[in-house]
Formats: structure tokens, C-alpha cells, sequence
């Protein structure tokens, strides 16, 4: 017997008698009680369950080989797109091992410049990262939100580029905020919550409210610039055209790419808000602004997404015209630079980068190295110079500069890896689901791979929250590789490969969608020879923990390694917990019987079935999460090891002092990586 397998009685989740009338349908949750992260039962828990994790873990020699190689690996120098800035160039950078990037300036792009901003400073163990950040119009400032422990709260802090000091404004109870200051560097709007918004346990309302704060007073003298008191659920978020003429306030109520759109002239704020959309069944993002009209990408009859104008001001006020029509491949981003409509599309889950005139002539094409992704773009609406990050599979992410002028490209930063990217190969397949949809996969090996059914495979997906799948560098990814092993990535349907359609093709009463083309992903590269059931594992995190979950408990047979990491995995009480109220319009609302009923089909918490060998599982989650909280990986590893009739491990990897993985200080992410793939390599035979 696997030594590893029992767990002393002491230790064994205890089962309590709770159930919950759904509908009229009984629902027993008895390991409910794992839900309070501040009982003692459960901290007993899971320091047992730690320590378990990490006796198993370190049992493996190649733990070390693997740490040692993703460290050395992980030592490049990085570097993120400049963003010009009042005649200086601001680049966040990062040696190699850092735990967090660094902000620098320099008056020149060949130069690194000197230090503005080290977070590594502000905490022994890297642990405080930044999170929201904007450069006040002039260069005179720059505020920027800190979160501790990886948690989404964050403080606001006022850096004087000027002298280099801080100043004494502090903010506090922000989430999810953005940055957007006044035209004259006097102060910032941003949206926050009512005190003691960290405090309460966020099963409550939380009532967002717009806020404008003036430097050099005190938080409590802030002028709400709007807040709904009706609305508990509401979020408002607010941002300026690059002039700070305008003031534009997008409304939600949820993770849908849906919204309210409002704006006001900056220079009267006591002006009642213009409607440019006051539903939630469209989305509009304003792009730019350029002689008082918005250009907005929105969704409006366009599940692919398009570009229209709408004048704000004048005899012709409220009118629009449709700039750019929608095409036949997803409108990811949209920008104006150097007087040109700059946009992002994803056309079978590949970035390309198009320029078109301000009235949507004279489409460009710009070029990218390979398939691949462009992010991190940073570009100005009066300047010709833009710069993007550009990665892929086998592509480090490079910083590329580009003229909009003379259509010139260069690169600006590319990374120094010692791997041999030449023995490797990256491509593009399209494999049938279960209803006959046709879905992407990306496959990545050595050239001289042979497919005999036996090569260890993991297989990665996302599939939720209209986010796409393309190609992006992993250090993780060239480790897997250099051990003989396959990456593949599916592209299922609840993303936004194929734009909207695609996404509610998998959200709600479709969600099973997503399920099947993971699993059909996996089947497809069984049946192709590169792997078999033993040798195949599946990994995804938050969203893509609920894929993973839910897909093996459905089919606990097809696979050899599981990892579920900071997943979602009640889908009965996921809404009472943080920010899952938002999360509502992409699962679904038990309190609706029809949403009960579907969401109560594939939750995996629920769908355990008792006397079932299931694969070997590492469950992944962190005790300060407090985006998607630690009880549903908690609950889930206590439901698996109380039905699994089988040898296999089913761990529980529960990290301190991190969060759902935004600002991971580096050491964090290197450690947990190395224990990802010993567990993989140890279990795929």
C-alpha cells in the first residue's frame, strides 16, 4: 500500500449532518464546516495536510533536479513595454530572480535609467507586489496600489517623481480600482468601498462609489464623484481620454464583457452623467478620444467586435457612425496611436496587430516574428512610437518597437535563455468535439519526439470569462520540454477564440461544452499516438481548476495526473464568498431552479461519486486567496479522499501567504512549479 495513502483518523475530514433544500432537491454538504478559515479544526486541518503534501512531495529525488533547472532557467533578465512619459521613458524590469519587477527611468530607450520604484524593498519575502498603477498627466507623480499576501485588497500610495519620496496620501479599501488623474496633477479619481470594507466577511453588499481624491488631504475629505445606494452589486469603474477632457464611467454587475457606459465633461464634475448606454445586454469600451469624439469598441450587434464614434459634444451630439466594421476574427483590444485606430485581433487564437486611419481606411498589417501573442501594449495617441510585448510557446517575450510612421520595426529587449529552442516544435491542429465542433489545440514537442502513445503529456486549458488561449512563453513549458514531455493547450469554448458567441457557447446552461472539448482534446491526442490514459495529465487554475474538476470527476478513466489548482468548485455557494457574486452571469444563479439545475449537473464538489478509483490529484490553493477562496479546494480534497477507492494520491497543496497568483513573488512561483511537475513526472508513468 502506498504509504502515503492513509490518513490518520485524527486527521480525517470529519462529516457533519448539513443539508441545503435547492428546489426541493436535498444537498448534503457535510464537509461545510471546512469553509471558516479562521476555526481551529480547520487550520488542524490543513497543517496536516501541509505537512502530508510536502513528505510526499519531497519523497522524489527529481524535485531538487527540477527546482535547481526552473531556477537557473527563471534567471533571465526581463523587461516589460516603456511607457513614455513627459520626454523620459518608465520600464518595470526585472534582473532575473526577483521576486518582484522594478520601475525604472531613463531619458533614453538604450538605457536602463535609474530606480524609481523596488518592491522588493517593502517586504522580507517579496510578498508585496504592485497592483494598480497611472502616471499623472504632467510626470509629476505616480500612484500605485500595493496588495499584500496576493490579496486582491489593495492601499493606494503617492510616489513624487520629482524628489523620489512618497507622499503621506494613503488610500484604502480599493479592489479591482483604476487610476485616473485630473489634467492638472491636483489629485485622482478611483473607486473604492465604504470602511470597513476589509473587515467584513464579503458576504455582504459591498456598495462601490466613484471617488475623487485631491493631494495632500486625507482620505475622508474624498468627494464621491458617484455611488448607487440601490445597487449593492454594482461596480463602477472610471477612466479619462488622454487630454483628461472627458471622464468616462463604466457600469457592471457582473464578469460578462456587458456594461453601462456614462461620461462628463472633467472640468464640471457637478454635470449630470450623458447616457451613451444604460443596459447591461452591450458592451462598450471607449478606445480614445480625438476632437470630442469617442471611439468605442463595443459589442453592440458584433459578438466578433467593432469600432464605432460617437460625438459628445456640439450640434451633432449623440451621433455615431460605424468606423470599423466587425470582421470574421475576434476584436481583442483597441487603441488610438500616433493618430491612427491600433487593434489587437485574435483569428484562431493567434494576436495580429492591424493600423487603420481615424475614419477606418487604409488597413496595415503589422507583422509579427511567429504565431504568437501581443501584449503590454503601450502607445499615445500624439506619438508615432508604440511598443508591445510579443511571446509565444517557444518565443520569449520580446519587447518590439514599431514607427507608425514608417511602418520600421525593431526589437527593443529580447530575452537570454539557455535553452535549445531549435529542437523543438510548436503547431496548430483542430480536433472534433463531442457535438462536431471544430476547436484549436496547440501542440508543443521536440522534433524528434517518436508518437508511440507513451510520451508524458499535459495537457492545459482555461475555457471561461471570454479570455483566449494563444501562444504565450512559460518557463514551466521549456522545463516540461526538456524532460521529454508534450505540451498541448485547447482552446474550448466559454473563451474568446471566436469571439462572444464562442464565450456563451460555454457559460450557463452551455458550460458542458467546455467540459467536452477538454476531454475530447485529450482523447484526440490518445488516438494521434502522442500519449495514452497513463501517461496524460491535465492542469488548469481558477476557472480552469473548474475545468479540470469537473472533468475528472466525468471521466476519472482518461487520465494518468491531475492538477486542480485555485479552482472553483462548489457551484452551489461559490456566490457567497468575495467577489464570486460577480461570477453569477458566467456559472449561473442557484436561486433560479432552471440555473440550479444545470450548474448542480457538473459541480464538481457535487458529482464525487463514492467507491471510485480516481487519478492521481493535486489540489492547489492558497490560505490568503481571497479571490476565489481556499474552502472549495478544502471541501473538494475531503469529498475525493472519502470516495476514492483506489491507491492513488489525492493532495492538497495549500500555500502560505499567497493569493490567486496575481504579484507571486518569484521563489513562490518557482517552488510551486518544481512540486507541479515531480508530482507529474512521478505519476504519468
Amino acid at each position: 500500500m502506498n504509504k502515503f495513502k492513509d490518513l490518520s483518523p485524527r486527521y480525517a475530514a470529519k462529516r457533519q449532518y448539513v443539508v441545503d433544500d435547492f428546489h426541493g432537491v436535498k444537498v448534503a454538504d457535510p464537509y461545510r464546516w471546512l469553509e471558516d478559515d479562521e476555526a481551529d479544526d480547520v487550520a488542524e486541518w490543513s497543517n496536516h495536510h501541509r505537512k502530508y503534501f510536502e513528505d510526499y512531495i519531497n519523497n522524489f529525488p527529481i524535485k531538487n533536479e527540477l527546482n535547481k533547472r526552473i531556477t537557473e532557467l527563471w534567471a533571465y533578465e526581463k523587461c516589460n513595454a516603456p511607457k513614455y512619459v513627459n520626454g523620459k521613458y518608465y520600464t518595470w524590469r526585472n534582473n532575473g530572480l526577483q521576486n518582484q519587477f522594478v520601475l525604472y527611468v531613463s531619458d533614453k530607450l538604450d538605457k536602463t535609467g535609474k530606480i524609481v520604484l523596488d518592491p522588493n524593498t517593502l517586504s522580507d519575502d517579496g510578498t508585496v507586489a504592485i497592483g494598480s498603477y497611472a502616471f499623472s498627466k504632467n510626470g509629476r507623480y505616480f500612484a500605485y496600489g500595493l496588495s499584500n499576501k496576493g490579496s486582491d485588497w489593495q492601499s493606494i500610495h503617492i510616489l513624487n517623481l520629482e524628489t523620489g519620496e512618497n507622499m503621506p496620501d494613503i488610500l484604502h479599501h480599493m479592489k479591482f480600482s483604476g487610476i485616473t488623474w485630473m489634467p492638472d496633477d491636483s489629485g485622482f479619481f478611483y473607486t473604492r468601498y465604504p470602511e470597513p470594507a476589509e473587515a467584513v466577511m464579503e458576504r455582504e453588499a459591498l456598495f462601490s462609489m466613484v471617488c475623487l481624491h485631491r493631494l495632500g488631504t486625507e482620505q475622508s475629505e474624498d468627494l464621491v464623484i458617484h455611488k448607487n445606494d440601490g445597487e449593492p452589486n454594482w461596480d463602477f469603474r472610471v477612466e479619462a481620454d488622454e487630454e483628461k477632457k472627458w471622464l468616462f464611467m463604466s457600469v457592471t454587475n457582473s464578469t460578462l464583457p456587458v456594461n453601462q457606459l456614462h461620461y462628463k465633461p472633467i472640468a464640471d464634475l457637478s454635470a449630470p452623467w450623458e447616457i451613451i448606454s444604460d443596459n447591461f445586454d452591450e458592451g462598450y469600451f471607449p478606445i480614445g478620444v480625438a476632437d470630442d469624439i469617442v471611439y468605442i469598441h463595443t459589442l453592440k450587434d458584433a459578438p466578433f467586435g467593432k469600432i464605432i464614434s460617437l460625438v459628445l459634444t456640439g450640434s451633432d451630439k449623440g451621433k455615431s457612425v460605424e468606423i470599423i466594421p466587425e470582421k470574421n476574427k475576434t476584436l481583442e483590444y483597441a487603441y488610438i496611436a500616433g493618430g491612427k485606430i491600433l487593434i489587437n485581433y485574435c483569428e484562431h487564437a493567434v494576436s495580429t496587430l492591424f493600423l487603420y486611419d481615424i475614419d477606418g481606411g487604409g488597413e496595415i498589417e503589422i507583422p509579427m516574428p511567429a504565431p504568437g501573442t501581443v501584449y503590454s501594449i503601450s502607445a499615445s495617441q500624439s506619438r508615432n512610437e508604440m511598443f508591445f510585448q510579443f511571446g509565444s510557446y517557444l518565443y520569449p517575450a520580446a519587447v518590439l518597437r514599431y514607427d507608425i510612421a514608417t511602418g520600421e520595426m525593431s526589437t527593443q529587449f529580447m530575452p537570454k535563455i539557455s535553452f535549445d529552442f531549435g529542437a523543438y516544435e510548436s503547431k496548430q491542429v483542430f480536433y472534433t468535439s463531442k457535438d462536431g465542433t471544430k476547436v484549436p489545440l496547440f501542440i508543443t514537442k521536440r522534433k524528434d519526439i517518436e508518437l508511440n502513445g507513451k510520451n508524458p503529456t499535459l495537457l492545459y486549458g482555461y475555457g471561461g470569462y471570454n479570455v483566449s488561449m494563444t501562444p504565450s512563453f512559460s518557463v514551466n513549458t521549456i522545463t516540461w520540454l526538456e524532460q521529454g514531455g508534450i505540451y498541448a493547450v485547447a482552446c474550448c469554448r466559454g473563451g474568446n477564440e471566436y469571439g462572444e458567441a464562442w464565450h456563451r457557447a460555454g457559460m450557463l446552461e452551455s458550460k458542458q461544452n467546455t467540459f467536452d472539448d477538454f476531454i475530447a482534446a485529450a482523447e484526440y491526442l490518445i488516438d494521434e499516438g502522442y500519449t495514452g490514459k497513463e501517461h496524460i495529465g491535465i492542469q488548469g487554475g481558477s476557472n480552469g481548476g473548474l475545468l479540470t474538476g469537473a472533468c475528472m470527476v466525468q471521466r476519472p478513466d482518461l487520465f494518468g495526473a491531475v492538477v486542480v489548482g485555485v479552482p472553483v468548485l462548489d457551484m452551489l455557494r461559490f456566490h457567497l464568498f468575495t467577489a464570486g457574486r460577480y461570477w453569477t452571469g458566467e456559472y449561473g444563479d442557484v436561486t433560479i431552479e432552471e440555473h440550479f439545475n444545470f450548474m448542480y449537473r457538473y459541480s464538481p464538489l457535487h458529482n464525487v461519486k463514492i467507491n471510485t478509483t480516481y487519478p492521481p490529484t493535486l489540489i492547489m490553493t492558497a490560505d490568503t486567496d481571497d479571490r476565489v477562496v481556499p474552502m472549495h479546494a478544502r471541501k473538494f480534497c475531503a469529498t475525493l479522499q472519502a470516495a476514492d477507492a483506489g491507491e492513488n494520491p489525492i493532495l492538497i497543496r495549500i500555500e502560505k501567504s499567497a493569493g490567486h497568483g496575481a504579484g507571486k513573488p518569484t521563489a513562490k512561483i518557482i517552488e510551486s512549479s518544481a512540486d507541479v511537475l515531480t508530482f507529474l513526472l512521478a505519476n504519468l508513468k
